[in-house]
């Protein structure tokens, strides 16, 4: 199943279904009138959700309206919790190579994760408003589950199991403070704005094969004011969706509803590029001697798209955002 919010005023949004190929929409608010509603009631709801997408897909659904991106809110525009990791060791070794710090311990076999903030997702063709470009504006293209409640050190194939949807994330990133608050010892505060999220969030059926080992295996299409700057693959990620939530997992149960991203895309290969600006930096730096590439300017455009292949547009839809200045 495809899910989408519409803003409607409310702090949650209405919960439509979304067709298969993308073009249109049906409210269902006898079985849920949010998409955490649903996913808490999940057990409850999701054979009728189903009947009604599958009747939606045959053209037999009343109510249908045209799909609209710009009329979308994140899939969950809030969540009980929102937790992203490092899942993909390259781009950390890079930043430990480019300014030769000393290795993290265990970074390899223990996940690194921080606790954001959940309670303002933005949609995914709303501006972003940030209050300075001397913050090191930055983009991170990434994915991500949204899970049923997860059980207090369960498995990483019982945490797996969980998981109710799979989303598409840009989790936005102010370079210039994150070195000073990660010395703290308390992790990301003002360094972590707002993330935002694609406008389709799906059951994991509906990737097919490319959703396999708890991970997503799709290349994820990045580009920076209309040209193209990544387009590196879900599949490389070291530790798998399953692994994470059993890490988050060992000492408390998660909610229903809670969010768990991967951080940024990132491959070995150098022509996949990079989900990030950070990431490019580091490899100039490296390779060239010197960091060539600036952070984001107030008026510039991220533009994200997670892909079959070449030939079939993703699941999840575009996002597509603007920097901007506070109003």
């Amino acid at each position: 199943m495809k899910f989408a919010s519409l803003k409607n005023g409310t702090p949650d949004g209405q919960l439509v279904l979304v067709s298969r190929d993308g073009s249109c929409v049906a409210a269902v608010p006898d079985l849920a009138g949010n998409l955490l509603e649903a996913i808490q009631r999940w057990d409850a709801v999701a054979p009728a959700l189903q009947q009604c997408y599958d009747a939606l897909n045959a053209g037999n659904l009343q109510g249908t309206t045209a799909f609209q991106a710009a009329a979308c809110a994140a899939p969950l525009p809030r969540s009980p919790q929102w937790l992203d990791a490092s899942a993909f060791l390259n781009h950390g070794h890079l930043m430990e190579q480019a300014f030769n710090t000393p290795p993290i311990p265990d970074f390899d076999t223990i996940p690194v994760m921080y606790q954001g903030a959940s309670d303002d997702f933005l949609g995914p063709e709303d501006d972003v408003p940030l209050p300075s470009e001397d913050d090191g504006i930055d983009f991170e293209g990434e994915f991500g589950v949204v899970v049923g409640e997860v059980p207090m050190s369960a498995t990483a194939a019982q945490a797996l199991a969980c998981v109710r949807l799979v989303v598409q994330i840009n989790d936005w990133s102010l370079r210039a403070l994150g070195p000073r608050e990660m010395k703290t010892g308390f992790g990301f505060l003002q360094a972590k704005p707002s993330t935002a999220f694609a406008p389709v969030a799906v059951t994991p059926d509906e990737l097919g094969d490319a959703w396999r080992d708890g991970r997503v295996h799709m290349p994820l299409h990045v580009q920076w004011n209309g040209e193209q700057f990544g387009q590196p693959n879900g599949g490389e990620m070291n530790f798998s969706f399953g692994a994470l939530l059993a890490h988050a997992a060992r000492s408390r149960k998660l909610t229903a509803g809670s969010i768990l991203g991967s951080g940024t895309v990132s491959n070995v290969s150098r022509a996949a590029g990079s989900a990030c600006i950070a990431e490019r930096r580091v490899i100039e730096k490296i390779d060239l001697g010197e960091i060539r590439t600036g952070f984001m300017r107030f008026g510039d455009r991220v533009r994200m798209q997670a892909r079959f292949d070449d030939e079939r547009e993703g699941p999840f839809g575009v996002i597509e955002q603007r920097v901007v200045q506070p109003s």
